[in-house]
């Protein structure tokens, strides 16, 4: 590993001025570039967010003249520690995204870098054309990291690596200059090797490279030795140190029917994991689209071995996918909110464990061809005395299915405590038909050390994901650590196989690469290595000079996991150990494009401090090295947590379950008992009393709030927006108007307690009364009981200890009258979710158990009628026949915790009623977020997205339908629209 020449902020500062992008070398951006998805940290120098090819020369030059290091980073998800060093990051995610060409006649693409892989399959979509490598990650993966990694995916049966479909690239060699690499045809070759010749000491530094490379290829001791000693061929995902084996394949070094291509150094780039150059262009080839249908066979087995056996079964049936779901990662998916809809299709085995599962992807043009071919395969297996349940699923099934898949790697950070899956021979990659052996054998040894391993991913192709469950916060863990690491290596030796099959060597397995090729191959990627980068700037110390596998670790030998006394209950774990489930996979990063909620700041502004993993991250470092007494009294903590919206969109869509605005709670709370609570902060969490006091003079509040150059001055003076438009005061409360008909309300057997939260009480009473007249029309007495607000407005502010007061009040005072026949019925899903989400970690143990039976019968409106529609309650005979299209935005709190299906359901009872759902995440408004000054701009900006544009297009026949109070004000300010509550839709559909 390089060691970087002392470097000043004062030099630091001189390399910004040079740049047109940003150089950041505070401690905050400097510690959320320190990890990535690895098991590996290391603060870094300073982060550079890059805007042109200009800014990479000018880090280039400095790299060269300060002798620091150039860590190339695109969406961070790298599992051996490929962009953790000590050097600049230079993060090319934001401002090299662009495709740039797309050329459907001749099937390629040219990219820059950081285009994510399935955006860039949506834009070729239209043209017929795909680009057929997919990760686990493909929704945030980017193209020049999949370059880089040599990235594969589960359908590489199919489609091989991203080293097969690479054309050519443009690149920033290390002294700066331009340099393309494509095709060479032989005869261009030698005439390119004859001029660099005779240039001698003239000699470019693309000459050098063409002319080291030569020599190495033409070599016939190297020829051998690259024959003998790499993967066997019949390993196709070999990506062990730099591809010799590729080139050498290539003419004119292997002529006649064994050379696969004309010459091409894109083989080599590939899987170099940016340490010959900087790549600025990259151009693919393209295959025409999947098949139309798909149908996956999920072949449920006993064991693992007869998984494996199953999966050299499948391969005659031409599939293009066999992927692997243990039942490690089918208990975790248990335990995960979004993972656990998606796991639908699973029958336990008699025993009531969970199988192993194979999942065949038979992709065929008809959906007669694949129940044809799923019928032979079952039968085969049936035959073989092989699985014991074989569901063949087709449509939006599927993509269930795959995405259960792909959350296995952040589900697997699910496991309660300091003992994690951990990644250290994940990356194995075998013949496929000595796969049932390998397995065998290496869980022989784990078993010799009293260890165990989830098993998951590539079955079809002979790379399974194997991650033993190991302790690294101890020193066993590390020995641990390094000894299963030296005796996999060992074994994938004795198969011939390749110990980095997709994820690469990086500081995980560079270490091992002498043992894998044999140390003279060793010595040629070192002459590779210093050929391409003489003054070793581009990401040092992965690949060769790594350092030890074991050192630079996220978590140090007997590192102490303190305690800390907070007001929520994190089950099982603390607040420390809740954060550090994070590991880094990086699902937050995905775009607006991809769909979900998580994570909207991020979505806007595509900086990776906004990332939900940011938070975590900086989190756990805070927590685990802050020298202070109180390590919440952090100013770097706030500061990244400060564009939080606390949507909970990563308590549904983390695959880690990961809830940021819990953790975000908490830490304000903490945070406020050392420095105070900020008045803005304190008005807005006493929401319900200040509104209450203003409820008696509501024409005296709305005189202000409804006169523009009024309401401009009372907003600053707070501390809101001056151009946010205020929710107004009713003229009476819905309590009020509840009190004064009660004696006249329409009595039921069917009872309904309904929860009259604060903002439906003073702002939205119209909407509260409708609800009411809605359930009593549909035969429901609807009783309004003794309890206090919601609590929301103080837990979005961290003011929780005022937050409890109110839970336990809530608690005791329905306790005796909350049932599932007598439910809690709500209007605005942030408030009435409270009692299902926080309540019941943040009550005294002794009102848990009750708060758990409320919790399960407190519903949104939207799902108290849903319910009854299943119970067969309410019928669509009580409602219109007219025809009317319904856009639907649902709440963030509301799809995190609950569904917005429920709703769907509702608003479609009419016969002639269309729903549909806008694939909008979050509205960026979030409870008091868009009204405060300094988020205004991002709370417009996240609208913008999707939510603005979508309902701007709709004519204004089609109604917008959206639960939430605060959506309902974005959708209003953003659009000019009116957005209806589901209470409102339905009563109108009343007959």
């Amino acid at each position: 590993m390089t060691s970087p020449s002392p470097v000043s902020d004062a030099d630091l500062s001189l390399l910004a001025q040079r740049l047109e992008g940003d150089l950041f070398y505070d401690n905050t951006m400097r510690t959320l570039y320190a990890t990535d998805a690895s098991a590996y940290r290391e603060m870094p120098l300073a982060v550079a967010i890059p805007r042109s090819s200009a800014d990479l020369k000018a880090l280039i030059s400095y790299a060269t003249e300060k002798r620091v290091s150039l860590i190339p980073r695109t969406a961070g998800t790298s599992l051996a520690g490929q962009v953790v060093g000590n050097g600049i990051v230079v993060d090319v995610s934001k401002n090299f995204n662009k495709i740039l060409e797309i050329n459907a006649e001749e099937r390629w693409v040219r990219v820059q870098p950081g285009v994510v892989r399935d955006e860039l399959n949506m834009a070729l979509k239209p043209y017929g054309m795909y680009f057929g490598p997919e990760t686990s990650t493909a929704n945030r993966a980017m193209i020049g990291g999949m370059v880089g990694n040599n990235s594969c995916g589960s359908n590489s049966i199919v489609y091989g690596s991203t080293r097969e479909h690479l054309l050519e690239v443009k690149a920033i060699l290390a002294d700066g200059t331009d340099a393309e690499f494509k095709n060479v045809t032989s005869p261009e070759l030698q005439s390119l090797l004859s001029n660099a010749r005779q240039k001698n000491g003239s000699a470019s530094l693309l000459d050098k490279i063409y002319l080291k490379t030569d020599a190495i290829l033409n070599s016939p001791e190297n020829q051998a030795e690259i024959r003998k000693n790499f993967p066997k061929p019949s390993v196709e995902r070999r990506n062990t140190g730099y591809a010799l084996d590729m080139l050498l394949n290539m003419e004119p070094y292997t002529t006649g029917t064994g050379a696969d291509k004309p010459f091409n150094m894109c083989s080599l780039i590939a899987g170099s994991e940016g340490t010959l150059c900087f790549l600025t262009e990259i151009k693919v080839n393209l295959v025409p689209l999947p098949p139309k249908t798909q149908g996956l066979v999920c072949v449920h087995c006993d064991t693992i071995d007869e998984a494996l056996r199953a999966t050299i079964l499948t391969l005659k049936y031409g599939p293009h996918a066999v992927e692997l779901i243990d039942e490690y990662v089918l208990e975790c998916a248990a335990t995960n909110v979004e993972q656990r809809k998606n796991a639908f299709f699973v029958m336990n085995k008699p025993d009531g464990k969970f199988p192993a599962i194979l999942v065949v992807d038979l992709s065929r043009e008809t959906k007669e061809e694949v129940e044809q071919l799923a019928a032979e395969m079952e039968k085969e297996f049936r035959e073989a005395g092989i699985g014991f349940h074989y569901p063949l699923l087709f449509g939006e099934d599927t993509k269930k299915i795959w995405t259960l898949r792909k959350a296995g790697l952040g589900l697997l950070g699910n496991i309660p405590g300091d003992e994690k899956a951990v990644a250290v021979i994940e990356d194995t990659a075998i013949d496929v038909y000595d796969q049932p052996e390998y397995i065998r054998e290496f869980n022989e040894i784990l078993k010799k050390h009293g260890m165990s391993a989830v098993h998951y991913a590539h079955a079809g192709s002979g790379e399974l994901h194997l991650r033993p469950i190991i302790n690294l916060k101890t020193s066993e863990g590390h020995r641990q650590f390094r000894m299963i690491a030296e005796e996999i290596a060992d074994l994938v030796k004795k198969y011939d196989g390749s110990l980095s099959g997709e994820h690469g060597d990086g500081r995980l397995r560079g270490e091992f690469i002498p043992k894998m090729v044999g140390q003279h191959n060793y010595q040629l990627f070192k002459d590779i290595k210093k050929t391409w980068d003489p003054n070793n700037i581009f990401n040092p110390g992965k690949i060769v000079d790594t350092a030890p596998m074991d050192t630079f670790l996220r978590y140090e030998a007997d590192q102490q996991t303190p305690e800390f006394k907070t007001n929520f209950r994190f089950h099982d774990q603390n607040i420390l150990q809740h954060a550090e489930q994070c590991n880094g996979s990086g699902d937050c990063r995905k775009t607006h494009l991809s769909g979900g909620t998580m994570c909207p700041s991020f979505m806007a502004t595509r900086n990776e401090k906004d990332t939900t993993r940011a938070r975590a991250n900086i989190l756990r470092e805070m927590l685990t090295r802050s020298p202070k007494e109180n390590r919440f009294d952090n100013k770097e903590i706030k500061e990244v947590y400060d564009l939080c919206l606390a949507c909970k969109g990563c308590k549904g869509e983390c695959p880690s379950n990961v809830d940021v605005a819990k953790l975000k709670m908490e830490f304000l709370q903490q945070y406020h008992d050392a420095n105070g609570i900020p008045v803005r902060s304190w008005l807005i969490g006493n929401f319900s009393k200040m509104t209450g006091i203003a409820s008696y003079v509501p024409w005296a509040y709305n005189l202000i709030f409804k006169n523009a150059p009024l309401r401009k001055i009372a907003n600053t003076v707070v501390g809101f927006h001056p151009e946010r438009t205020m929710p107004l005061l009713h003229s009476t409360t819905l309590k009020k108007w509840y009190d004064q008909r009660k004696s006249s309300a329409p009595k039921s057997e069917r009872k309904v307690y309904l929860f009259c939260d604060e903002f439906t009480n003073y702002n939205d009473v119209e909407i509260g009364k409708t609800a009411i007249r809605a359930l009593e029309k549909l035969g429901y007495e609807v009783i309004i009981p003794n309890h206090g607000p919601s609590g929301r407005p103080q837990l979005s502010k961290g003011l929780l200890r005022d937050a409890k007061k109110i839970a336990e009040e809530n608690i005791r005072l329905l306790k005796d009258i909350i049932s599932h026949d007598t439910p809690l019925v709500g209007i605005e899903p942030s408030a009435i979710l409270t009692f299902r989400d926080e309540y019941p970690d943040l009550v005294s143990d002794e009102l848990v158990e009750e708060t758990k039976k409320i919790a399960q019968n407190a519903l949104q409106f939207d799902e108290f009628i849903a319910r009854e529609i299943e119970l067969k309650n309410i019928s669509k005979n009580q409602f219109t026949k007219e025809k009317r299209l319904i856009k639907l935005h649902g709440h963030c709190q509301q799809k995190a915790i609950s569904s917005v299906i429920p709703t769907k359901k509702m608003l479609s009872l009419p016969e002639n009623y269309t729903v549909q759902l806008i694939p909008s995440g979050c509205c960026g408004m979030a409870g008091s977020f868009g009204y405060e000054k300094e988020h205004f701009e991002i709370s417009m900006q996240i609208g913008e997205l999707v939510l603005f544009p979508t309902v701007r297009q709709q004519p204004e026949e089609v109604i917008i339908a959206a639960p939430g109070t605060s959506c309902r004000h974005q959708i209003h300010d953003g659009t000019g629209r009116k957005a209806l509550h589901p209470a409102e839709i339905l009563w109108d559909a009343l007959v």
